[in-house]
């Protein structure tokens, strides 16, 4: 049996291991013209994930959820199958945005059904081709795949009823990792009201890079987020952003420091903001 594997792998790792059996690769990008940009270039091997179809099940009311909720776990098994995923595979993530697009989304999603072995490729696509990493442009092969068995979600989860006491609550922590203007209200380029929800904090999810994208340390990350866990529990500790997706980045980041994961509120601020909850703006104090 494999050991339990570090949530990051560094590119030359990911190179080393290319003539691995069960190794799968995903691009999980989902930037402006994702897929025809896997189309053109991605790295040998790796097949293209779409995060709006294959890791959330959008629905027409986004207050219901939020932009990107989760799709049902037997949706997921499916999606896996499609890819050549199975129990044993060991799976590798990466995104055109240093793996906080959606590659720690799908990530957070393998472990939370209880797959042991997924990664997330540690400053993604441009990593990759500072190395030299081979490239490609032909349709890959998809493995032939033992069905997975269905689980459903494991990791921790809050509900917007649970958020919306929390941000009552001074002994529960609520951390928004979407930039800071957009937390304190100055500007919303997506959703449809500025600001944040009462009793977050912000940190932003950019602050786990470095300047040249990549992960900081494992105790350099311990480091910044024990002085944020210090008093509470990470029972009553919350994670958002604005649709469920980056914040994994930041669960993504804290597992990789050692500690305990968090909640992650899936809806976000695309939910919260469409529910008359109190919004907290900086621009209007």
């Amino acid at each position: 049996m494999k050991e339990i594997m570090s949530p990051l792998i560094q590119a030359s790792e990911l190179l080393g291991l290319m003539k691995s059996d069960d190794l799968v690769i995903i691009d999980a990008s989902n930037s402006k013209n994702a897929k025809s940009n896997y189309e053109e270039n991605h790295l040998m091997g790796a097949l293209f994930v779409d995060t709006n179809t294959q890791l959330a099940d959008i629905k027409a009311d986004l207050s219901n959820g939020g932009r990107h909720p989760l799709p049902k776990t037997s949706d997921f098994i499916r999606t896996l199958s499609d890819l050549g995923i199975s129990a044993e595979s060991h799976v590798v993530i990466y995104d055109d945005y240093g793996g906080a697009n959606a590659a720690a989304r799908m990530w957070w999603m393998l472990k939370s059904i209880g797959h042991r072995h997924a990664q997330v490729l540690d400053g993604g696509l441009k990593e990759a081709q500072r190395i030299h990493f081979p490239m490609s442009s032909q349709r890959e092969s998809v493995k032939q795949a033992v069905p997975y068995e269905m689980k459903n979600w494991q990791l921790p989860q809050a509900q917007i009823e649970e958020v919306e006491k929390a941000s009552l609550n001074k002994n529960c922590i609520i951390i928004d990792v979407r930039e800071k203007a957009r937390y304190n209200g100055e500007t919303e380029p997506i959703d449809l009201v500025a600001g944040h929800i009462p009793n977050a904090i912000n940190i932003p999810f950019t602050e786990n890079m470095d300047d040249n994208g990549l992960f900081l340390s494992q105790s350099k990350l311990r480091e910044k987020y024990d002085k944020v866990f210090d008093q509470v529990k990470s029972e009553n500790t919350i994670i958002h952003c604005g649709s469920g997706v980056t914040a994994c980045h930041s669960l993504l980041a804290i597992t990789y420091a050692g500690l305990k994961i968090p909640k992650l509120y899936v809806g976000s601020w695309s939910e919260w903001s469409r529910n008359n909850k109190i919004i907290i703006s900086e621009v209007n104090k």
